[in-house]
């Protein structure tokens, strides 16, 4: 049995591993930034009783990972897997700042994109490392995008996202550089273009299906893949 936490659980692509390592019998920390307003984790919870914990926790704000850590220290001695899911495309939903084009860009909105994008994943795992180390082969997830890939960029539009999902490749890339040491692993997944309020409804992808690939892929995870950046099919993704 796996324990398991997970950031932006509250929706979309974050909901669907929730569920999935529910349905298979895992301990999963379920965080967003109210709880309260989560209605389809309280439903859950209820399902899984004991085994379903809802956590406030924003990437933004360090005394929200500061205090869930403690309340996951409650319950568990350690965690087997961090999934940093929570993310933000700009003009995508009502959560989310303005469209990002030429014309329309501004500092402050590059700033609150990289901050939830990229600050917030390597904080979360800063803050975990402890109960990571603590549990059994700890593995750090990371959701990137194909449109991080520097490779693959080909288009003018989404400039801060893109850049923040660089920038999140890097961070996790020379994470995974130091975490080596203490037998955890640390990868970087794109999860495909997914038919969430995120992706829109025009995208091809069911997140379940994107969330059964990932689940798939981290049980698989071994050192030699440490620092890889891949598909929710394990394909490899280039920089």
């Amino acid at each position: 049995m796996k324990r398991v936490l997970i950031t932006g659980a509250n929706r979309g692509l974050g909901l669907e591993l929730t569920r999935q390592y529910l349905e298979r019998g895992d301990t999963v920390f379920a965080t967003c930034r109210q709880p309260a307003a989560a209605q389809d984790l309280q439903t859950l919870q209820g399902l899984h009783a004991g085994r379903l914990h809802v956590i406030a926790l924003d990437v933004t704000d360090a005394a929200t990972m500061v205090a869930a850590r403690k309340t996951v220290r409650t319950v568990s001695a350690g965690l087997d897997v961090l999934i940093n899911n929570a993310g933000i495309l700009p003009g995508a939903g009502p959560e989310d700042p303005a469209p990002q084009r030429l014309g329309q860009l501004s500092a402050d909105n590059a700033l609150q994109v990289m901050r939830v994008n990229a600050i917030g994943p390597l904080l979360v795992a800063q803050t975990f490392l402890d109960l990571l180390k603590a549990g059994d082969k700890g593995r750090i997830v990371s959701l990137s995008s194909g449109l991080g890939s520097i490779t693959w960029k080909a288009s003018g539009e989404h400039y801060h996202y893109s850049a923040s999902k660089a920038a999140l490749n890097m961070y996790m890339r020379a994470l995974a550089a130091e975490i080596s040491q203490y037998g955890l692993v640390s990868v970087l997944v794109d999860p495909g273009w997914l038919r969430t309020g995120m992706g829109g409804s025009t995208a091809g992808l069911p997140p379940a299906d994107s969330a059964r690939g990932i689940i798939r892929l981290i049980d698989r995870l071994y050192m030699e893949e440490n620092g890889s950046f891949v598909t929710w099919q394990n394909q490899p993704v280039p920089w």
